[in-house]
Order: structure tokens, then C-alpha cells, then sequence
């Protein structure tokens, strides 16, 4: 009986703590920081942060928003990019999923590394000529 008992119990323990890491993993994986270089353009209530292999939009949240102020004291021209280093979480865009419009990638910033001191060069300048 005393056996029987004890089997009961260890049983449960491995079946308790299997549940529970597999709870602790997935908190963990959702919340992955991950550093980003690129590009960064704040335009009519879109931001946009363009990597060397990457192109994700960028939620706008409070950090976005700060950069966004960052980066237009930097800025020249309306459409000028600047180059920005940030920490944030990669996710899928929830726009996307419901109307099927906008990035397939969004970064949620969560640190603001560096903003460079002058934009990117363009690699194509467009004029505004008046005929």
C-alpha cells in the first residue's frame, strides 16, 4: 500500500511540474527582446523601420512616438530616414490579420539605444519642379 502511495505521489509531482514549465516557457518566449539597426521614418501616423534584410512596421506606442520626435529634430526633408538602433519585441501585426493590409511584422520598441545624428542619403532625391 505504502508503495502504491508513494508511485501515486511521484506520478502527480512529474505531471504537476511538467504543466507548470510548459506554462514558464511560453511567458518567456513572448516577451523576447531583440535589438533592431536600421532606418527609421515616421509618416501620417505610420512608422516604418527599414534593416539591412528587413522591413517591419512599428506599433505606436509611447516609445515609438518619442523616437518619432528624436528623429524629426534630425530630419531635413519630411521623408528623410534616419538611422536608429532600438530594443523591441517582433510580432505578428493584428491589422494584418483582420483586414489583410500593412506589414506582415511589427516591432513593439521597448529601448531607445541610439539616433544618429544626420539622415540616411537618399538614393533617390526627388525634386518638387513647378512648370
Amino acid at each position: 500500500m505504502k508503495k502504491l502511495l508513494f508511485v501515486l505521489f511521484v506520478m502527480t509531482s512529474v505531471v504537476a511540474c511538467k504543466n507548470q514549465t510548459e506554462e514558464n516557457t511560453e511567458t518567456v518566449s513572448e516577451e523576447t527582446s531583440e535589438t533592431f539597426r536600421g532606418e527609421f521614418i515616421y509618416v501620417d501616423n505610420g512608422a516604418v523601420l527599414n534593416g539591412s534584410d528587413y522591413i517591419y512596421g512599428v506599433e505606436l506606442n509611447d516609445l515609438a512616438k518619442d523616437l518619432a520626435a528624436r528623429v524629426d529634430k534630425v530630419k531635413q526633408d519630411k521623408y528623410d530616414m534616419v538611422p536608429v538602433i532600438v530594443n523591441g519585441v517582433l510580432k505578428d501585426n493584428p491589422a494584418r490579420q483582420e483586414t489583410g493590409e500593412g506589414w506582415e511584422k511589427v516591432v513593439s520598441i521597448t529601448e531607445i539605444l541610439h539616433v544618429s545624428e544626420k539622415p540616411s542619403a537618399a538614393d533617390i532625391k526627388i525634386k518638387d519642379t513647378k512648370n
